[in-house]
């Protein structure tokens, strides 16, 4: 190794009490594995758990510490073995245990160094010096490092790549997936076999996409490995889109009593955020489920666990079924086999260089051997020695054993080829490799690519990361046992995702996914309404009225002739409805209007066969004919306002709509006026008023209608009369209801114009019949026109409210077309039945009292003139 630089001087230095405290400190700890060779190779594992109360380590770890750390001698064993490889060089090996803590794995790590400190300067150069002036007692000279493998804990391959790297030597991790590792320029000699945790985050990610999540909350251990986990989890979601972070909860280094209850109700602040993303030690995750379980929320997480979960049963032991339906992320690895064969043929009398052998030979076989001859707990008995494993015990391989196998063959192809580079034809080390040049054996070791120990490639990008494969399981019930249950492999990453759905097994229905979304999907008609600041959160609102839902987000109002489908996903043609012949809407109006007919028909016959009768004449032969065709049209009006609307129709809608009351009420006026003027003109001369002849009589009449058919054909000119159908008519609140109507192009105002005139014509007879009530009944028409015009009147009173009032009615077109017509018929019936059906009667059935009055003077006739006088009888 070359020599450190000047500029490295003072920290070199400063480190050097630092590595004495460390040996001192090693002396108290339960030491290290060593192995003798020419280049040695370090090793850190996590043999124990991290103490508590202030101790550095506590409980062995059989799977994570012994296993991996007989992988490393295993894999030396091999190297060693091989003629093929570094031929004539034996790799040796110091072996430390971190007890799962940076800083003690930091006090451990500086013993690696030593050697390059003691070749700055020994005690005497640095004036140390023990109590009374003694130099200090050397040591033996420690092995100089030249590689390390380790830690398992990203947050200790920090700790101990920042040490690592001041002194240029290399170090490949088995377990270390922290994203923060990547940086080449602050851990330029750090690598690793195992993918970082950006791609497991990938993995992930995509995993809860694939399961249709899209709101989960995340938990990670405090410290490089959960918290860079998280991190990079939250910002490839974040990139990706579609999955929103409800939580992200830290679990503390050192927490405190009650920390995992507190934690379980934080999570269910929101509830709807079932899937929980994991980044924690296996400790943690033990609590993490226990406190689950201890609130009886058994079933409701839907745990995705790292890689620091994997295959694992002991972050689940006797929580089998808190962690059913658990899916886990392990870096892609394979048993090996020799391995097994191997481990299982380890015992007391063959495995003396593993000085945490026996400890683990306790835990595995759960017994005690007795120490400075003095017998164990009689509660406990005592090993025999002759206990095997796999046979007195269960075993199964862990999980990162291959990667550590890998990472010595990693170093060993790298001094290898190092090797052949610097001492050609040359058998062992050559002068050029003594000592090793720490930043030329890390060029080797990222130039390497070989198939590793389970036959997949090996090799590092330029930050010294490994290629990205994973195998995702799922923790499953066996028959309904979760105690019995294991972990199952269900999918696939590599660069993408390949997960078997169908695999999976949930509590419940166990082949349907469970949910973990912010917000259920909206159904069909309604639209997101996103909350604001989260993507994945929304309210479902309705595309009510006449909207459809155009997208996700967005409703419109349908075109003005159309309505939305009943789920308001489209719109649909609105339904066209007119006033039809069959409808029951239509039956009363053409029944009055038939009748009404047929009395007119009848009456006009019978008037005509018996036009020179008496009572004919005394009528007013002329007015009379008038008056009748005009109620005959207001009856013919009904045919044409249900009759189908079209230019035709339109057109005659316009016209006769109000011709016939128009006539009516014309020769009515007429008439009243007449018997108002003869007898006002009575009170004040003999001599008779003048245009009260039938013919100033027609011609009064007809220039009263003139006007209203003046008026229709300037309109008819202005306006060609046409069919629409109108949407807003009966565009009701429910467009279910919604029709289209058919109809003639005449508002409401326009169709009461029309009968506005008649009305008018109408107000004016009413009133000259008040004034001419005071006639003697005996001898006049007068209080007859005055009882049909007070008639109709009420009519037409009672005829506004219910036209109009129904203007916002779904049936507006049935309900006004029949008011209309039936209000029409009725005010026709009336001066019908009031002025023509009593002579008519007379006429057919008392033809006795159809006779001439005796002629009386005129003078006379002023005075009291007989009823029914007609200015015939002056001639």
């Amino acid at each position: 190794m070359a020599r450190p630089g000047s500029t490295r001087e003072p920290l070199l230095m400063a480190l050097l009490p630092l590595a004495w405290l460390a040996q001192a400190g090693l002396a108290r700890a339960a030491g290290s594995v060593r192995l003798a060779g020419g280049l040695t190779l370090g090793g850190l594992f996590p043999v124990h758990a991290r103490g508590a109360a202030g101790r550095a380590c506590g409980p062995l770890k059989k799977e994570q510490g012994v296993h991996r750390l007989e992988a490393m001698l295993y894999a030396l064993d091999r190297v060693n073995a091989d003629p093929e490889l570094l031929p004539g060089v034996r790799l040796g090996a110091r072996l430390l245990d971190t007890c799962s803590r940076d800083t003690y794995a930091l006090e451990q790590a500086l013993s690696f160094v030593q050697a390059l400190i003691r070749g700055r300067g020994d005690g005497d150069e640095v004036g140390v010096r023990c109590p009374g002036g003694v130099p200090p007692l050397r040591a033996a000279p420690p092995e100089r490092v030249v590689a390390v493998v380790g830690a398992s804990a990203s947050s200790v391959s920090i700790m101990v790549a920042n040490v690592l790297r001041l002194f240029a030597i290399p170090q490949i991790s088995y377990a270390s997936t922290a994203p923060e590792l990547s940086d080449s320029t602050r851990y330029d000699f750090f690598s690793r076999v195992v993918p970082p945790d950006s791609y497991q985050a990938q993995a992930m990610v995509d995993i809860v996409r694939a399961l249709g999540w899209n709101y989960v909350s995340t938990l990670a251990s405090e410290g490089n490995y959960g918290e860079s986990g998280v991190e990079a989890f939250v910002q490839i979601s974040r990139e990706a889109g579609g999955v929103c972070i409800a939580q992200s909860i830290k679990i503390p280094r050192e927490p405190k009593p009650g920390e995992f209850n507190k934690l379980i109700r934080r999570l269910m602040e929101t509830p709807n955020a079932r899937g929980i993303i994991i980044f924690a030690n296996e400790d943690d995750i033990r609590r993490v489920l226990e406190a689950a379980r201890q609130a009886n929320l058994t079933g409701h997480f839907l745990w995705v666990g790292s890689d620091s979960w994997g295959a694992k049963t002991s972050p689940i032991l006797s929580l089998e079924d808190v962690a059913v339906g658990a899916i886990t992320i392990l870096p892609k690895r394979a048993s090996i086999d020799g391995f097994d064969q191997y481990f299982m043929t380890r015992s007391l009398e063959n495995n003396r260089r593993n000085i945490w052998f026996a400890e683990f030979w306790e835990e595995n076989f759960n017994c005690k051997l007795t120490s400075s001859g003095t017998q164990s707990d009689d509660s406990t008995r005592k090993c025999t020695g002759e206990e095997r494993i796999g046979r007195d015990s269960t075993y199964e391989q862990e999980g990162k054993v291959q990667f550590v196998i890998d990472a010595v063959y990693a170093i060993a192809h790298a001094l290898h080829s190092m090797h052949q580079a610097l001492c050609p034809g040359h058998t062992g080390l050559c002068p050029a490799m003594e000592p090793t040049d720490g930043r030329m054996l890390l060029q080797y070791i990222r130039a390497v690519r070989f198939n590793g120990s389970a036959g997949t490639p090996v090799m590092f990008n330029e930050n010294g990361d490994a290629p990205g494969r994973y195998d995702i399981f799922q923790y499953q019930a066996t028959n309904g046992s979760a105690s019995s249950g294991g972990y199952q492999a269900v999918g696939q990453w590599a660069e993408t995702l390949r997960l078997d759905v169908e695999a999976l097994q949930w509590s419940g229905d166990p082949h349907e996914v469970p949910s973990s979304l912010c917000s259920l999907p909206c159904g069909p008609g309604e639209r997101k309404k996103m909350v604001k600041g989260v993507p994945c959160c929304w309210h479902c609102e309705a595309c009510d009225g006449y909207r459809f839902q155009v997208d996700e987000f967005t409703c419109e109002a349908c075109p003005g002739d159309m309505r939305p489908t009943p789920n308001h996903t489209g719109c649909r043609p609105t339904p066209v409805v007119r006033l039809s012949w069959s409808s029951p809407w239509a039956a009363p109006p053409l029944l009055l209007a038939v009748l009404g007919i047929i009395a007119t028909t009848t009456v006009v016959a019978t008037f005509v066969r018996h036009n020179n009768t008496p009572i004919v004449r005394a009528s007013g032969r002329e007015l009379s004919y008038v008056l009748l065709t005009g109620i005959f049209l207001i009856y013919a009006i009904t045919f044409l306002m249900v009759a189908e609307p079209g230019a035709t129709v339109c057109a005659a809608r316009r016209l006769f709509l109000g011709l016939g009351t128009t006539l009516s009420y014309s020769a009515l006026l007429t008439k009243t006026n007449r018997i108002y003027r003869i007898f006002e003109q009575g009170k004040r001369s003999v001599t008779p008023p003048p245009f009260i002849s039938p013919t100033s009589q027609l011609v009064i009449t007809f220039s009263l209608t003139s006007l209203q058919v003046v008026g229709v054909i300037a309109w008819l000119g202005v306006r060609p009369p046409h069919s629409v159908i109108d949407y807003e008519e009966q565009r009701t609140v429910d467009p279910e209801q919604a029709r289209g109507v058919l109809k003639c192009d005449m508002s409401d105002l326009s169709l009461i114009g029309c009968l506005g005139y008649s009305l008018l014509l109408m107000v004016t007879c009413t009133v000259y019949a008040i004034k001419a009530r005071g006639v003697p009944e005996t001898f006049n028409e007068a209080k007859p026109i005055g009882f049909t015009m007070y008639t109709t009147c009420i009519i037409w009173l009672a005829f506004v409210p219910i036209f109009f009032g129904t203007a916002q009615s779904a049936e507006k077109i049935y309900i006004q077309t029949t008011t209309l017509t039936v209000s029409l018929s009725l005010s026709a019936s009336v001066s019908l039945g009031m002025l023509y059906v009593p002579k008519t009667y007379i006429i057919l059935f008392h033809p006795e009292q159809n006779v001439q009055k005796r002629k009386r003077s005129l003078k006379a006739v002023v005075a009291a003139p007989p009823k029914g006088e007609d200015a015939e009888d002056h001639k």
